[in-house]
């Protein structure tokens, strides 16, 4: 009797176990409700994007107070796809070493903050959309300081800003050239450059776009020289929170849209006229004819047009943020150029702004 007791009292705890198992799946099913970006976006009304407002031409504040850049101009090319409005943008101004943690939080919808695309950060942090800049990193120093090669820097004190791919690679630079060095670590860049221009330093390092702009803001750029070295390689372009695969694909077909948009010769200027003109692939991509996957994505046939009349093409925002309307970078003959400004005889020696066709 005792056995058959133990063996009743066994069975009734297994069925209550598997009672309790489903009831926990039952209400974790009626409990989670998996809502997409998109949606939280359209229902919040506006875009946050992590960005920043103290680098000219990348984010920065003009004189009327309003952030602009060309990482800001991203930010409301996609805020127009989805939400048909460029202003409606949430800017939230976070340092180098707050990248991230900000987007790997979730809090943000989008970081576009001069972030260089790297292995473990792809891993780690967020997915990468298309590289939309290629830079490098670079030296200044004051042309006091008589130095022509980075080089020649052994020795020398080096101002860099904590969390990033400049404060490694420097070190990886002056090891493998056996140069003896004295870095000295800040947290925000404006603070960098503060203590370069004190003096607190003899030598400033950062991406030589990011030395171009700072430099342009001093007030005698010509006591200052970017050495020539360039020791690294820094795509950078913008990144998604992981986990919801539709939102990944509606920034990358944005900046796509960009990027052809400009190989397309369509301006914020004809692009009504080119709608209703002949040129198949310009007309695919402003909505007008056939489709290449707005509607599986949750955007309007004409999204684009939205988007190219609100911040123009990628030309449009390079040439007003870091072109002859900004901080003056040249494109031509490099890197930053469009792929299809050169011809394949000369691959890989031209542009390598490129994007997965439109189709």
């Amino acid at each position: 009797m005792g056995r058959y007791r133990a063996l009743l009292r066994l069975g009734l705890i297994v069925v209550a176990l598997a009672l309790a198992i489903a009831a926990i799946a039952a209400c974790g099913e009626e409990e989670v409700e998996v809502v997409s970006r998109l949606e939280t976006v359209k229902e919040r009304g506006h875009l946050i994007c992590a960005s920043r407002n103290d680098v000219p031409g990348y984010g920065a504040l003009d004189a009327a107070g309003r952030n602009v850049g060309f990482d800001i101009d991203l930010c409301r090319a996609v805020a127009t796809a989805v939400l048909g409005n460029p202003e409606a943008i949430e800017v939230e101004f976070i340092t180098a070493a707050e990248r991230g943690p900000t987007i790997q939080s979730g809090d943000v919808d989008l970081l576009v903050r001069t972030v260089t695309w790297t292995t473990s950060r792809d891993a780690q942090w967020g997915n990468y959309v298309h590289t939309t800049f290629y830079d490098g990193q670079g030296f200044m120093v004051p042309r006091s300081l008589g130095v022509d090669s980075a080089y020649d820097l052994g020795g020398a004190s080096v101002c860099v800003t904590a969390g990033t791919t400049t404060e490694l690679n420097m070190a990886d630079f002056f090891r493998q050239n056996n140069l003896e060095y004295n870095p000295q670590v800040f947290e925000d860049t404006d603070v960098v450059l503060g203590a370069y221009q004190e003096g607190q330093c003899d030598v400033f390092t950062n991406d030589r776009s990011q030395l171009a702009a700072l430099r342009s803001g001093l007030s005698n750029p010509q006591d200052h020289v970017i050495l020539p070295e360039t020791i690294s390689e820094e795509p950078l372009g913008p990144v998604v929170p992981h986990g919801d695969e539709q939102w990944f694909d509606i920034v990358k077909t944005v900046i796509a849209g960009l990027i052809y948009a400009e190989a397309y010769g369509i301006t914020s200027a004809n692009y009504a006229q080119v709608a209703a003109g002949d040129n198949v692939k310009a007309k695919r991509l402003l909505g007008t004819e056939g489709s290449f996957g707005q509607e599986d994505l949750g955007l309007s046939e004409t999204f684009m047009q939205d988007v190219i009349r609100s911040v123009g093409n990628y030309g449009e925002i390079y040439d007003r943020n870091l072109g002859p309307g900004g901080i003056d970078l040249p494109r031509e003959g490099g890197r930053n150029a469009l792929w299809a400004n050169a011809p394949c005889t000369d691959c890989p020696k031209g542009g390598q702004i490129y994007a997965p066709p439109l189709r």
